[in-house]
């Protein structure tokens, strides 16, 4: 599968299946003290993340779209990057995962799973190819001492 969608369009799609689920499952619905808010913080935590995963990103110089990693001119090693080879991603799963909790429906655990199982066969490991050939043992070596998600 070649890289053409971009991320944040699968983030949407899976968005739209919590919706849909939560809108045919609203027997499951749940809510508790706090949802709300905890859900804003989750959400906000997203969102911070995918800005710092960026930002670093630019001050390097180097392409943020994921759809061509072969254009990436220079690893990103530093800052989120030490801690997971995809924060920008892993923002996208927390954002996602803050609708999961807004929208108050267990079944969403299940759109998680799919979005997670999704973007790690189809998007992260086709770029995980091309980073391993152009930039070689660099790349093995930072793989071997960062973990993919987390």
């Amino acid at each position: 599968m070649k890289l053409v969608i971009p991320p944040p369009a699968y983030g949407l799609f899976f968005l739209s299946g919590m919706w849909w689920l939560n809108n045919l499952l609203p027997q499951f619905s749940f809510s508790f003290i706090a949802q709300k808010p905890l859900a804003t913080i989750v959400i906000v935590m997203g969102l911070t993340i995918d800005v710092i995963a960026i930002i670093s990103f630019i001050k390097i110089k180097t392409t943020i779209n994921p759809r061509s990693p072969k254009n990436t001119n220079q690893l990103v090693t530093a800052g989120l990057y030490r801690y997971s080879r995809n924060p920008m991603y892993l923002g996208l799963l927390l954002l996602l995962f803050g609708a999961a909790l807004w929208l108050g429906n267990p079944a969403n655990v299940f759109v998680l799973l799919l979005f997670l199982l999704f973007i790690t066969l189809f998007q992260i490991k086709p770029e995980e190819e091309i980073l391993c050939k152009k930039f070689g043992s660099d790349y093995r070596h930072y793989c071997e001492k960062v973990r993919r998600w987390l």
